[in-house]
């Protein structure tokens, strides 16, 4: 069965300096990825490629067949790929469920009816019902990525991005939102995260992959990585991070 994202080749620069080279990755619908490996390696700029935040070449990308070039098909690729960053980027002067509401009814041409119904629906499914009509501004940070998460559904994409959602968080509302996540894994989204939450690498992915220095050094299931890693430095990796 073809891969639902297709990564081939895929070599980013800047300038003189390589972020990606020779990255080749294939993702199922509903596998469940995460991305790990030091700072500076890669993993922020591969993901951002995904959906063309981030330009690249070589290589190709493709999810569910169409390339993810410039052009007029890169508004069907983003339809179906939700993205959540490390930070919030919600409209400070939108409610929450406004911030929920926004994109279906800009680009899905959702009646305000439908959307609010959707909205509700979806936070209260990330467990903030009771903050709907508050302001970002009012929010825990926990609050509000879960907020952003909602957001990223109300789309229904087919696949979820998310760019160390818990790194701009304080340690206390990291679990909040990793409970989320968890509960939105293997669900059928097909779920792209780069993450240093180790525990939730083991404990959700399907798969986890290294990368080192612009490159994939490792991929194996959590037990295999985790546990029996082949490469010196997928151990030196997790055994720094381990010991913290």
């Amino acid at each position: 069965m073809a891969p639902f994202i297709s990564i081939r080749g895929v070599g980013k620069s800047y300038d003189t300096f390589k972020a990606l080279e020779g990255i080749d990755l294939d993702i199922a619908e509903g596998e469940v990825v995460c991305i790990i490996g030091p700072s500076g390696s890669g993993k922020s700029t591969l993901v951002r490629c995904v959906n063309l935040l981030e330009q690249y070449g070589p290589g190709e990308i493709s999810v569910g067949g169409i390339p993810v070039r410039a052009g007029k098909e890169l508004a069907a690729v983003r339809a179906e790929v939700g993205m959540v960053f490390q930070s919030f980027n919600l409209f400070p002067h939108l409610s929450v469920k406004r911030n929920v509401m926004l994109a279906p009814m800009r680009t899905r041409r959702l009646d305000e009816k439908t959307a609010e119904a959707r909205a509700m629906a979806l936070i209260k499914r990330v467990g903030i019902a009771e903050q709907a009509d508050k302001y970002p501004g009012q929010l825990s940070g926990g609050q509000q990525q879960r907020v952003a998460i909602a957001r990223a559904l109300a789309m229904e994409p087919k696949a979820l991005l998310f760019d160390e959602p818990t790194s701009a968080l304080d340690p206390e509302m990291v679990g909040e939102v990793l409970d989320v996540m968890r509960a939105l894994a293997h669900t059928g989204v097909t779920m792209i995260v780069v993450t240093h939450e180790m525990g939730f690498a083991r404990q959700v992915a399907d798969r986890v992959v290294v990368m080192v220095e612009g490159r994939i050094i490792e991929s194996g299931t959590p037990d295999e990585v985790f546990d029996h890693p082949k490469q010196q430095r997928t151990q030196d990796f997790l055994k720094a991070v381990l010991a913290h």
